[in-house]
């Protein structure tokens, strides 16, 4: 006789699935078409068919602390070739939204940050915060003469927000998530039988995340896809120029309080010149996810839900503002410049605050997932 178990469906976990973009779920009729085209899922236990039961089902614990649910892509093959127009991979994509806000902490923002009602809020914040620290400093009005940005915002007042924001909060915040992530995703390996011991090998795991860097480097993995195969080159752009804009930071850093060298520079500057192809790349690279994502692929294709748009308009945002900050220095444009500096601030706050619950958190939370499925020799490091 076979083995029975109880079955409790978390119907509030399929409401909040819905919301998140997965709201075709019930239309899945276990076909497995879906898991026969997708390109990249592992022959021994392919997915999206078995999320897409569980997420049916409201198996909550099957799906936020399952692995697999990473280690797709989004390619939207299994979509294109749904005969249902269920849509698996939007609802993966709301799984991996919904299980950054279940091991965020604090849990009340990583509640706000994916819920569109909240937008308003999280732009407020660091206004209200940039607004306070202006007006108890002196410095809120538009500054007479040559435009520098430090005469309107100190560099000490902006470097006393972000520099706590990037040493102290991302570390902390995205430290919790990650350990309670990692943590349930071997819990569920273990029960599953794929991890072959019950405690984490830490040397071990750190051999299979050094062997899974140069993938998600690469993306090689999009490079797989054929429905959205385009996604290749718009996400090589915006994860390279954000890594040189953060190499470009930090030089400028040591320039200010190493070297005593404070800005602006001048457009000449080998480190100004690459920052701005950085800034350049950036806006294309983002210009064309937006592209792509408005494309008409059929009707089984998504077009993202909030939780996708709020990143990409926020990314444009940032490097829109930036650009114009600049353009408008050079133009001898105060009235302009100084405005459009502020606003730039705010996004670059949203940027760092919300990271570790935003879609950009996807990079790490994909990363440790690879990894732990070499870890867990479903894909042996090569």
């Amino acid at each position: 006789m076979a083995n029975s178990y109880w079955v409790e469906p978390d119907v509030k976990f399929v409401r909040q699935l819905k919301t998140m973009g997965g709201d075709t779920l019930k239309k899945c009729y276990q076909c497995a078409t879906c898991s026969v085209v997708c390109p990249i899922s592992p022959e021994e236990r392919p997915f999206p068919r078995k999320e897409m039961i569980a997420a049916q089902w409201g198996l909550k614990d099957k799906l936020v602390g399952n692995m697999d649910v990473w280690l797709c892509h989004q390619c939207n093959d299994c979509s294109t070739y749904c005969p249902r127009g269920a849509k698996p991979g939007d609802i993966l994509n709301a799984v991996r939204g919904m299980t950054i806000t279940e091991y965020a902490w604090p849990g009340w923002l990583g509640k706000i940050v994916p819920d569109a009602r909240f937008w308003w809020l999280l732009l407020a914040i660091p206004i209200a915060i940039f607004l306070v620290l202006l007006g108890a400093t002196g410095y809120l009005k538009i500054p007479e003469g040559e435009i520098e940005f430090a005469k309107f915002f100190p560099t000490l007042l902006v470097d006393l927000v972000f520099v706590p924001l990037a040493t102290l909060w991302i570390p902390l915040t995205f430290g919790i998530g990650i350990s309670r992530f990692m943590k349930a995703i071997h819990n569920n390996a273990v029960a599953e039988g794929k991890a072959k011991r019950n405690d984490l090998n830490i040397p071990d795991f750190l051999k299979s995340l050094v062997c899974t860097i140069p993938t998600i480097l690469s993306h090689s993995k999009f490079s797989q896809c054929t429905a959205n195969k385009d996604r290749y080159l718009a996400h090589l752009l915006v994860l390279f120029s954000f890594a040189g804009l953060f190499v470009v930071t930090n030089i400028f850093f040591v320039a200010l309080y190493i070297l005593q060298l404070p800005g602006p520079y001048s457009q000449a500057n080998p480190v100004k010149i690459f920052a701005n192809l950085n800034a350049i790349a950036l806006l294309v690279g983002v210009i064309l996810m937006i592209s792509n994502r408005l494309k008409d692929r059929g009707p089984n294709v998504g077009k993202g839900s909030y939780f996708d748009w709020s990143l990409i308009l926020l990314v444009l945002g940032l490097v829109a503002t930036g650009g114009l900050s600049e353009l408008t220095r050079l133009a001898h444009l105060p009235s302009i410049a100084y405005p459009m500096y502020f606003a730039h601030l705010v996004f670059v706050f949203c940027l760092f605050a919300y990271l570790p619950f935003s879609k950009l958190a996807h990079l790490v939370y994909r990363t440790l997932a690879m990894a732990y499925s070499r870890y867990a020799l479903r894909e042996p490091c090569e």
